[in-house]
């Protein structure tokens, strides 16, 4: 009867490809339900410490995300990263104001999401299904996209009287069309190197912002405390 039992059940296995699909799967419901988020109020210190410990995170994964993507690219891989490509977003930070610096790293981390997306899509096709770097990039886009929700809260809550404009405010960058393999790999290096650069910036701009916008209303809130 036991036998029987088990032959009515048999083990269930996921294959590293089947794996690979739910990844690129939950991508994309995670970018269908992303313009939805509801933000929690939270303390000006809190809500930056946790977008600063989440991009130090990402920032450490994707050292090694691009150290892994030129390993599996063969022997010209520095030489792919050293090109210059003009439609992949500038790592670098924009703004005078908080409020525009902060709005700059949010719209920056929604114009990395499609170029991580297709940088998938192409390594997908590029790779054995067992490759490491395909959850990587899939990890590098979930990541950044609560990193967006997390700075969308953040700048919602500390200027509610400043809209987020819907395109990024340095400019959209859209995805290459139809590439051969070479300029995929040209490519998808490139971004990978922006993308670390990007992140690198946004850990010292978050501690800077922590220090001047949360320091300015916790002075003004003890002030007020007074009268």
């Amino acid at each position: 009867m036991s036998g029987h039992v088990k032959n009515m059940c048999p083990q269930l296995t996921i294959s590293q490809a089947a794996r690979t699909l739910i990844s690129l799967l939950l991508v994309a419901a995670i970018d269908s339900v992303s313009a939805g988020v509801v933000c929690r109020k939270q303390p000006c210190g809190s809500s930056l410490q946790r977008s600063l410990k989440l991009t130090k995170l990402i920032h450490k994964e994707s050292v090694d995300l691009l150290k892994t993507y030129k390993l599996s690219q063969g022997d010209m891989s520095e030489l792919f990263c050293q090109m210059s490509i003009n439609n992949v977003p500038d790592p670098n930070i924009s703004g005078l104001d908080p409020s525009d610096r902060m709005l700059s790293i949010y719209s920056h981390c929604k114009a990395f999401l499609p170029h991580l997306k297709r940088v998938t899509e192409q390594q997908t096709d590029l790779q054995p299904p067992s490759s490491s770097l395909l959850s990587k990039l899939s990890t590098a886009h979930n990541r950044t996209n609560g990193l967006a929700n997390q700075i969308n809260c953040i700048y919602q809550t500390l200027f509610p009287n400043l809209p987020i404009p819907p395109e990024p405010v340095d400019g959209p960058t859209s995805v290459p069309p139809s590439q051969n393999v070479f300029q995929q790999k040209v490519y998808g290096c490139v971004v990978l190197k922006r993308f670390k650069e990007f992140l690198s910036r946004v850990t010292r701009e978050l501690r800077t912002l922590k220090s001047q916008v949360c320091t300015r209303r916790t002075t003004f809130a003890d002030t007020n405390a007074l009268f």
